[in-house]
């Protein structure tokens, strides 16, 4: 790696490499070790890794000494996420760029645009099969409309982050048309078997992420001879991790795109990536150490890029996905289960299983976080919750599914949403649908139901903002955006129910976003002015101390952050009363409170201890 990098760049590399570089190795080895010529194998890469790393721009390779020299800079309350489709919010790369503006208002610091490189022609799962990581989809742009947008993004002091799909591409990838005309190495890239004896016996054990619209794992493909691993779609193939050049390619084109200015990498289907015969072939060991060795990779050519993990598995799970202070993987991670908690707790009234998910909730390694949010372009998914909804000891599918029904409308809910297919036939099925739509006010018609619909999605806003962590608002929630139909009418999307919460942006509400007197205008303004007191609060950053307070009524919550702050939510539809001790000033509104108070039905208070408490 040394001898390709100019000689000016080689005294920072070379620390970097005597941080890294053994744990890299040791990773690498376990997984292809036993390759022949592992030595020559690893050369290679770690050539391609400085002919990346001399090629990374000089203002990137300065953010990166930036960074590496405080590399908890992510974990500061003034973080904020926002996550769009391109299409839906700017309507190309150069119509995002054009909003940065309005992402400022609000104080992101940090965007997740969902996919915009090259997709497969036809059905793509709404970009998620992607055909070229090099290039970026024609219709929204090109690779220097890229290069201009995170350029624009990094001077207003906001990272730009990227899917990385790391677990397949489509069938129209160049690896896998070359594998269908007969070329072997690209064969390899691929699970491919010539009959159904080992994908029959792997399904044995394996779930199915789409069962209704892609049931099965494997896809028959006559050009290939045979059947090809395909978790998610027919047209997505899984890549063959177990092969050293696919790792060898990913790593190396994820560091193509950093030097492009994509500052953060969603790592896509991150629990998917190895296969096991008589496993789910979900969270293997070795699907760690290929994160683990991403991360040793990235911590050498580009120690500013943070790499996100989307496992979307149980709390207990979880961490390992963001490793420990002697085998670092991913910087955040989704958290899943506070996410779907958080409306399980809506539908029931009551926070039970939310507290048992924040005390399940582990302590992190330094210079890591989770993602809190509470919608985004996929489904609520139940499962993450069957141990915290079985903790009392009854039925946690019985419960999660009354959740799932509750949010497709069914017995008197004020829910508008759709139900979406399990992963397990005998486990509930997600949930689809907007926030605003889910939380009541598409149903409401009167200006009561209008009121605590828009409690709740300011409570459910207010406890991902609270929690300690870096949260996410999903584009139109902001404006409280409803249901989108529209997906009904195209072929192609009228069976995925997750369109339902992938609109376009609504310039209407969105020019209309200062008069507090409409729906969009009163959900902006009351975000507004959560966003704006979060970042005058220390004790609100991700890695403030976090305390779950169990004096609180069964329909509340109650967490201390750190020693002189508290949030009050209330998950019910009925007044709650908490006890308090001395004087408190109430962030939100100014109050000062003293002695009980009592929450309003789905109300929220963020308090700080006063002075003389």
């Amino acid at each position: 790696m040394l001898a390709v990098l100019p000689e000016e760049l080689r005294p920072q590399a070379a620390r970097r490499l005597a941080a890294n570089e053994p744990v890299l190795r040791r990773l690498l080895a376990g997984l292809y070790g036993g390759q022949a010529d592992f030595e020559g194998w690893l050369g290679g890469l770690m050539a391609s890794l400085g002919a990346l790393y001399a090629a990374r721009p000089a203002e990137l390779r300065a953010l990166d000494e930036r960074r590496a020299a405080q590399p908890d800079w992510f974990l500061s309350q003034r973080m904020l996420g926002y996550c769009a489709y391109v299409q839906n919010f700017g309507g190309d790369l150069n119509g995002v760029a054009a909003r940065i503006p309005y992402l400022q208002e609000m104080g992101v610091s940090y965007l997740h645009l969902l996919p915009f490189l090259r997709a497969r022609a036809g059905e793509n799962d709404g970009g998620f099969a992607v055909s070229s990581f090099d290039d970026v989809e024609p219709s929204l742009g090109t690779n220097a409309d890229l290069v201009s947008l995170t350029g624009q993004l990094r001077a207003a002091g906001i990272s730009l982050c990227s899917d990385f799909i790391l677990n397949h591409v489509a069938d129209d990838h160049a690896w896998a048309i070359a594998a269908k005309t007969g070329d072997a190495a690209a064969r390899a890239m691929f699970l491919v078997y010539p009959d159904r004896e080992m994908p029959d016996r792997y399904e044995r054990t394996l779930g199915q992420v789409f069962p209704q619209v892609a049931p099965g794992n494997f896809v028959q493909v006559d050009a290939m001879g045979g059947w090809v691993w395909s978790t998610f779609y027919p047209y997505q193939w899984d890549l063959n991790y177990a092969n050293p050049a696919v790792f060898a390619e990913m790593a190396a084109t994820m560091l193509r795109l950093a030097n492009r200015g994509i500052e953060v990498f969603r790592l896509d289907s991150t629990a998917f990536l190895w296969k096991r015969e008589g496993t789910n072939s979900m969270n293997q060991p070795e699907a760690h150490q290929i994160l683990q060795a991403l991360r040793a990779i990235v911590d050498i050519v580009a120690p500013g890029v943070l790499l996100k993990a989307e496992a979307i598995v149980p709390t207990k799970e979880l961490p390992a996905y963001l490793g420990s202070a002697d085998a670092r993987e991913c910087h955040i991670a989704y958290h899943s289960s506070l996410m779907a908690a958080s409306w399980l707790a809506l539908s029931e009234q009551g926070t039970s299983a939310l507290r048992e998910v924040i005390r399940n909730t582990p302590e992190l390694p330094p210079a890591a976080t989770w993602l809190s949010y509470v919608r985004c372009h996929d489904d609520i998914g139940w499962n993450v919750l069957r141990a915290e909804a079985g903790a009392d000891g009854g039925d946690a599918n019985a419960r999660l599914a009354r959740a799932s029904r509750f949010f497709a409308g069914a017995e008197g809910s004020y829910a508008v949403g759709a139900a979406f297919q399990s992963t397990d036939p005998n486990a509930a099925h997600g949930s689809n649908g907007s926030a605003a739509s889910l939380a009541g006010l598409e149903a409401a018609n009167t200006e009561q139901e209008r009121e605590l619909a828009m409690r709740r999605l300011l409570l459910l806003h207010g406890l991902a903002l609270s929690f300690g962590a870096l949260p996410v608002l999903y584009m139109g929630d902001e404006l409280a955006m409803e249901n989108d139909y529209s997906y009904l009418h195209r072929p192609q999307h009228a069976m995925d129910s997750r369109w339902l919460q992938r609109p376009v942006l609504d310039r209407a509400r969105w020019k209309s976003r200062d008069y507090a007197g409409g729906g969009g205008g009163r959900m902006y303004q009351s975000l507004l002015r959560l966003l704006q007191v979060r970042r005058q609060h220390d004790a609100l950053a991700a890695n403030a101390p976090r305390t779950l307070l169990a004096d609180a009524p069964d329909g509340m919550l109650a967490l201390a952050r750190g020693e002189r702050f508290v949030t009050l939510m209330n998950f019910s539809g009925q007044p709650q009363t908490y006890a308090l001790q001395g004087q408190w000033t109430d962030c939100l509104d100014g109050g000062i409170l003293d002695g009980a108070v009592t929450l309003e039905p789905y109300a929220m208070h963020w308090l700080e201890r006063g002075a003389t408490a």
